[in-house]
């Protein structure tokens, strides 16, 4: 059998061989040739094209340049009808509105609109006696032109240059016309006014026969109705009680006039090309909050990070403040839906007042309200499961912000806090009086203070470790601190809120940072389900003061003013830049208080935080302190006890080695506790207290952060007895782990 004979497809020189139902069913396509394509010309006929210089000379036919291409079926694609509809739905607008499904935005909104229309209100009654005095200074004007246009109505003067102008013309015929016209209105018009005159009259006869207050309610109508008369032109009777805005409502035309001065080069040239339908809008501008909203799809290529970056010549092509011009994206839809908002006021001088001043209490466990976005939103950062790292230049709100979380959690009784403000300034002494630990100060003492906290914090994770997984599963079913959990104090499971102020001072001390660093790591990695929450606060978010162990693992990031894209990605997080949520877009010293929130929110957020001074933070802590002494939950600092310290410091991995000698390669974990609880009974020997498997999950848990794994063993109890695979740990494990902590570098443990 040939190849021809082989080959279904063969082509004989008039096109490939196929069958009458494949043509009717199309599956097969024409094949074209692509250098006639592209220049535009019909395809060229199999005998024109031209052959390959080694074609074999016993070849059928030519063979064409170029590949083969497919053309698709003419006719529309049927589209999956339910990814249409989840599309739609997707983009649904909301029945009942934003605000008011709020119940603190409705009743703010409510409020402010009483507020506004009270004012009114009372402005215009406040002057009442200026408006009845100037429309009784214009009565008489109003007299006149009421006595002058009803004569002048009444005979017709207003046609009397018509009829004059007939007499110069000397056209007869027109004048007679307009004559009986005249004469038939004046007829009708005298008997009108007769009318009215006989009616004013009687009612005049009526009033006089009235008491007095009714005579001085008709005469104060009668002035009233003639000032309206006689009011002047350019001069109006009622002030305005609310000068009107001058801001320019948001149009279509405006969003697209702005966006083209930006200089971005994909939304020039679309536009260029389609000046109607480069920039679409794919929801109605309206108003939200304080504002104007436009839903906006950016040309094809264009991402909202391109116009983020030039945030400050869209607010002079839309001559507002910057503080008032705030673009975001919205990622879950596509990157260039860009969502403008352009708010009636500056955010950077609107003062958040905080809910915290009024609350009798707080649950830590519904959050802490930090502020609000620039459409006046209420913003919760949430606090349990959660760590809290925050960032800025100088002077941007910093530790203003700390005040918001400190308070929020002073404020819940069963929430313990320990504070170690390391800038010695003083500025969250208010909380002094509720805090289990406590420290303020930059010298070594507060730094080596501090550094005893993250140790005991360490250890307090590994005993709630152990406590937790102790718990029914009715009780704790996602092994996890709830309320009701915290709520049993004998657990000693209550949320436990560490704030760590200018922490780059800890971090970069050249003793206690790289043993600070690890503990920290340890505790945000291990203690967020566990009721510990860290938040640390810092000014100088780089690699040696803010360790990348730390930066990577927080949850919540808050980052006010920074100088550039580093600081910004050290703390919102790596690309942050990139994707256009960037904190050097603040204005030093003006836009202090605001920043990017991550991690709060499914979106990224710019926030303004409640502002808190020192006054209204003291009063915040004097209330905390007075529920704390009534639940009883003062305690350490708070109570004038001697500060606990951790115990001498220690290293885990070094002291397992020194237990477990190299002739022993696996090591059960409850054998290597015991082991430990004698080289180190003050620090090991709670854990050789524990019973059953926890036990060995507190060797478990504690060797997690290293990456070390834990495996079956097979061994023997020391004291004797029968062997058992039982969880453990290999010693190779732990001496790769000692070589890559210590970079590479041997140890003589290790040997």
């Amino acid at each position: 059998m040939t190849h021809e004979q082989d080959n279904p497809n063969h082509d004989d020189g008039n096109g490939p061989d196929r069958s009458d139902a494949d043509r009717e069913q199309g599956k097969d396509a024409d094949i074209v040739h692509l250098d006639a394509a592209r220049a535009g010309r019909q395809p060229q006929k199999p005998e024109a094209v031209r052959s390959e210089p080694d074609t074999p000379a016993q070849a059928d036919g030519p063979v064409l340049e170029g590949a083969v291409v497919r053309v698709d079926q003419p006719g529309p694609t049927g589209a999956d009808w339910r990814t249409a509809f989840e599309a739609k739905a997707r983009s649904r607008q909301p029945i009942i509105p934003l605000w008011l499904r709020s119940r603190s935005e409705a009743g703010d909104t409510l409020a402010w609109i009483s507020r506004h229309y009270l004012h009114i209100a009372g402005y215009q009654v406040a002057r009442l006696p200026l408006y009845g005095g100037r429309l009784t200074a214009r009565a008489p004007r109003g007299l006149l032109r009421l006595v002058g246009g009803s004569i002048k109505w009444t005979f017709d003067l207003e046609g009397e240059p018509v009829r004059v102008a007939a007499v110069q013309k000397e056209d007869p015929e027109a004048y007679l016309k307009l004559s009986r016209q005249r004469d038939r209105r004046v007829r009708l018009r005298v008997l009108i006014s007769v009318v009215a005159l006989i009616t004013l009259a009687i009612a005049a006869i009526v009033v006089a026969a009235q008491p007095t207050t009714m005579q001085w309610m008709a005469l104060a109508v009668s002035i009233a109705m003639l000032g309206i008369l006689g009011k002047p032109a350019d001069r109006p009777l009622i002030n305005r009680a609310v000068v009107p805005s001058t801001v320019e409502k948001l149009t279509s035309d405006i969003v697209i006039r702005a966006l083209t001065v930006l200089g971005i080069a994909g939304i020039n040239q679309a536009v260029a090309k389609n000046p109607k339908d480069a920039i679409r809008f794919v929801a109605p501008i309206t108003r939200d909050g304080p504002g104007w909203r436009a839903d906006i799809d950016l040309p094809y290529g264009v991402t909202v990070a391109d116009v983020m970056d030039k945030r400050d010549r869209m607010a002079s092509a839309l001559r507002r403040p910057l503080g008032c011009i705030w673009p975001e994206g919205d990622s879950t839809i596509h990157e260039g839906r860009l969502i403008l908002w352009v708010g009636d006021k500056d955010l950077s001088k609107t003062v958040v007042k905080s809910p915290l001043l009024k609350a009798s209490s707080h649950d830590v466990f519904k959050g802490i309200p930090f502020g609000c976005d620039p459409r006046g939103r209420a913003i919760v950062v949430p606090l349990t499961e959660q760590n809290i790292l925050i960032g800025s230049q100088p002077g941007q709100g910093k530790t203003a912000s700390v005040r918001v979380l400190a308070s929020g959690a002073a404020l819940d009784p069963s929430a313990e806090l320990w504070i170690h403000e390391l800038k010695g300034t003083g500025d969250l002494d208010p909380h002094e009086q509720n805090c289990h630990r406590y420290v303020s100060g930059i010298d070594d003492e507060a730094i080596a203070y501090a550094a005893d906290s993250l140790a005991l914090l360490r250890k307090e994770v590994m005993r709630r470790a152990a406590a937790l997984k102790a718990l029914p599963p009715d009780l704790c079913p996602d092994k996890k601190v709830t309320r009701h959990i915290a709520d049993k104090r004998s657990l000693g499971l209550h949320p436990l809120v560490a704030i760590f102020d200018e922490c780059q001072n800890l971090f970069a001390h050249a003793d206690y940072g790289d043993k600070a660093g690890q503990d920290a790591e340890f505790i945000i990695k291990l203690g967020r389900a566990l009721g510990v929450i860290l938040v640390l606060a810092t000014q100088r978010p780089d690699k040696d003061s803010l360790p990348t162990g730390i930066s990577a693992n927080v949850t919540i990031r808050f980052c006010l003013r920074v100088a550039g894209q580093l600081e910004n990605d050290m703390i919102l997080g790596t690309s942050a830049y990139k994707n256009g949520i960037r904190a050097t877009v603040f204005q030093p010293t003006v836009d202090a208080g605001i920043g990017y929130l991550l991690g709060a929110a499914p979106m990224p957020k710019v926030v303004r935080t409640a502002y808190l001074d020192t006054p209204a933070t003291q009063r915040i802590a004097d209330h905390a302190h007075a529920l704390r002494a009534n639940a009883g939950a003062l305690s350490g600092h708070a109570l004038g006890e001697t500060p606990e310290q951790h115990a001498p410091a220690y290293d885990l991995l070094a002291d397992i080695l020194a237990v477990v000698p190299p002739s022993e390669a696996k090591v059960w974990n409850e054998t290597i506790v015991d082991r430990l609880a004698e080289l180190r009974p003050e620090i090991y020997g709670t854990w050789a207290g524990l019973e059953g498997g926890a036990k060995t999950a507190q060797l478990t848990t504690a060797l997690k952060p290293y990456g070390i794994k834990t495996l079956q063993v097979w061994g023997t109890p020391e004291a004797g007895g029968k062997g058992a695979n039982r969880i453990g740990v290999a010693r190779d494990d732990i001496t790769k782990a000692i070589t890559h902590r210590d970079g590479g570098r041997s140890t003589s443990a290790a040997s």
